[in-house]
C-alpha cells in the first residue's frame, strides 16, 4: 500500500492511496467465503455453490467493496498518525479516475480533505466588549403580570367594548342565522378592533365573514357547518352584539396562591411582585446573554481571521447530503453556514483548550427549566419538582433534544470562559434601543 498526500488549494489535500492484491486479497478471499455459504442459487444446495460461480457473480463487487475499505481505513490511519486535524469529514475526491475490477489488480483511491486552521488567539483586557442589559420599566412589569393573572382570571359581563373583550353576537344573512357566534377581539390587531370600541349590547353592523374569521376552519365552526360547504354561503352577515364580557384579574387570596403556585413558593401579594419582578429579571438576562454571545461571536470571528477551506466545505456540503440541496443553493447560504461552522470550530478548541466541561446534573437543570417554560406555557408555573425531574429525563432520552442541551450548555461555559479573559463593561439601555442593537446584529 502506498500513501501520498499532494497539498491544493489553501487548506485543502489530496491523499491518494494505493492499494495491491497484496493488500486486500485476504479480505475479498473472506469476503467471498461467507458469499459462498450463504448464497441461495438454484440448483445448488447451500454451501456447496462452485467458488468459480461465486466470483463470477460476485467478485467485482467484493473486489470494489474491500479495496476501497481498505484505502478509506488507510487515510484515517495516516492522518491518526500524522496528526493532521481535518473539518468536516474526509470525501471522495473530483479527481477520482476509473477503475477496472475486472482486469486490473491495482488500485488508487484519491480522497480529498479540508485542514483544519490553526488557532493563535491570545485574549487579554486590551479586547473589550459591551454586556447590554436592559432597564425594567412599568409597563414591563404591568404587561407581564396582567398575563399571568389572565390564565386564572374569569369572564364578567361589561357594558361596554373598550379594548380586548370576548363578545357573543348574532350572525344573519337572510339564508342563515346562528346565535351566540364568538368574536374575541384579543386575538385582532388595534385597526380590526377599532369598530367595535365603545359599542355597546344591541349594537349591529354588517360585517364579512372572510374576514373576521381568517380561517377556513374558523369560518365552518361559527356557521357549524363543513368547510366544503362554505363556498354557497354569502359572506355579508349582519352582525349583533348580544353580551359582551372582559376578563377579570382573580384576586390575591389564598384560593389563587394555591391554584397558581401549587408548590407553595408563593403565598402573598409582595411574594408574587418577587416572582414577577424574577421572572422579568430572568428573561431579560436571557436576552442580554444572547445578545453578547451574538457580539462576542462575530467580534472572535474577525479577530481570529482563521483561513477556512470554502470551496472543500462547499463540496463537502454537496457530497454529505446527497444531492439534497444544489450547489447554487449551497453558495446562497454559505455565507451563513461559515459563520456557524467556525463559530463552532472556536469553541471546540476553547473547550479543549480550558478543559471544559458539562456535568450529567447542569444538563439535567436545564432539562427540568426547559421542562418548566413548557409547564408555564399550560398556565402551571410552579409544577412539583418530581413532575419536572420526570419530563426533564425524557427529554435528555431523546438523542436530539439531549444534544441541543449539551450544545447550548457547552456555548454558555464558552462564553462565560471568554468573558473572564476581556474587559466587558455592563451598559443598561431600553427595551427600544436594546431591540435596535439586536437587529444590527
Amino acid at each position: 500500500m502506498n500513501i501520498v498526500r499532494e497539498q491544493r488549494e489553501q487548506n485543502t489535500s489530496l491523499v491518494k492511496v494505493t492499494v495491491g492484491e497484496q493488500d486486500y486479497g485476504e479480505a475479498v478471499e473472506k469476503s467471498l467465503r461467507d458469499y459462498k455459504r450463504k448464497a441461495n442459487i438454484p440448483g445448488f444446495r447451500p454451501g456447496m455453490v462452485p467458488m468459480g460461480l461465486v466470483k463470477k457473480m460476485y467478485g467485482k463487487g467484493v473486489l470494489a467493496e474491500q479495496s476501497y475499505r481498505l484505502a478509506s481505513n488507510a487515510v484515517f490511519e495516516y492522518l491518526r498518525k500524522e496528526k493532521i486535524d481535518y473539518l468536516g469529514d474526509v470525501i471522495p475526491s473530483d479527481e477520482q479516475g476509473g477503475f477496472d475490477f475486472e482486469n486490473g489488480t491495482e488500485f488508487e483511491f484519491v480522497f480529498e480533505i479540508g485542514e483544519a486552521p490553526k488557532i493563535d488567539l491570545a485574549l487579554s483586557d486590551k479586547d473589550k466588549l459591551t454586556y447590554y442589559k436592559i432597564k425594567v420599566d412599568k409597563k414591563m412589569r404591568d404587561d407581564y403580570r396582567a398575563n399571568f393573572l389572565r390564565r386564572f382570571g374569569r369572564l364578567v359581563d361589561a357594558e361596554e367594548v373598550t379594548s380586548d373583550e370576548a363578545l357573543n353576537v348574532t350572525l344573519d344573512n337572510g339564508d342563515m342565522r346562528v346565535e351566540d357566534a364568538y368574536v374575541g377581539l384579543i386575538s385582532m390587531s388595534e385597526e380590526e378592533r377599532k369598530p367595535f370600541i365603545g359599542k355597546r349590547t344591541g349594537y349591529k353592523t354588517t360585517v364579512d365573514v372572510n374576514e373576521l374569521y381568517k380561517t377556513p376552519s374558523q369560518r365552518a365552526a361559527v356557521l357549524h357547518v363543513k368547510e366544503s360547504e362554505l363556498e354557497g354561503i354569502k359572506p355579508e352577515f349582519t352582525l349583533e352584539i348580544t353580551k359582551i364580557r372582559r376578563f377579570a384579574e382573580p384576586e390575591l387570596n389564598e384560593e389563587f396562591f394555591k391554584m397558581a403556585f401549587p408548590a407553595g413558593d408563593v403565598k402573598s401579594a409582595a411574594e408574587f411582585d418577587a416572582y414577577v419582578d424574577d421572572r422579568i429579571s430572568k428573561e431579560l438576562g436571557r436576552e442580554s446573554d444572547y445578545l453578547f454571545t451574538l457580539q462576542l461571536r462575530d467580534y472572535l470571528l474577525k479577530k481570529a481571521d482563521l483561513p477556512m477551506p470554502e470551496a472543500f466545505l462547499k463540496r463537502w456540503l454537496y457530497t454529505i447530503n446527497e444531492g439534497k440541496f444544489t450547489m447554487e443553493e449551497i453558495e446562497r447560504d454559505f455565507a451563513q453556514f461559515l459563520k456557524m461552522f467556525t463559530w463552532n470550530y472556536l469553541q471546540k478548541h476553547f473547550i479543549a483548550e480550558d478543559k471544559l466541561a458539562v456535568a450529567k446534573e447542569e444538563a439535567e437543570a436545564e432539562a427540568k427549566a426547559l421542562a418548566q417554560s413548557q409547564f408555564a406555557q399550560y398556565g402551571m408555573p410552579s409544577a412539583p419538582d418530581d413532575m419536572l425531574a420526570g419530563y426533564a429525563k425524557q427529554i435528555l432520552e431523546n438523542k436530539e433534544q439531549a444534544q441541543k442541551i449539551y450544545e447550548k450548555l457547552y456555548e454558555t461555559k464558552v462564553v462565560e470562559d471568554l468573558k473572564s479573559k476581556i474587559k466587558v463593561t455592563e451598559k443598561a439601555v431600553s427595551a427600544d434601543d436594546f431591540a435596535k442593537l439586536a437587529k444590527e446584529l
